[in-house]
């Protein structure tokens, strides 16, 4: 049985949630090398932001839900 990709990512975020102390933390995902997101966490306003690198669109997010499978969205293009 494969691992699931929606844990491994659910468990970065929460890693940047825990690791902020109070500062912005950042974290990139790629896939086969190649960049496709780049998250940042706000630990004041406890939000991430979600830049797709391609198009350098941004989302906000305030459920960490929500922005693990908009990631798993954007690798799995």
């Amino acid at each position: 049985m494969k691992n699931s990709q929606l844990v491994a990512i659910i468990q970065r975020l929460e890693a940047m949630q825990n690791g902020a102390d109070g500062e912005m933390s950042s974290r990139r995902f790629e896939k086969d090398g190649v960049e496709k997101g780049l998250v940042t966490y706000d630990s004041k306003t406890q939000t991430y932001e979600l830049e797709e690198v391609e198009n350098h669109q941004k989302f906000q997010f305030d459920d960490v839900d929500l922005i693990a499978m908009e990631i798993y969205d954007l690798l799995d293009d």
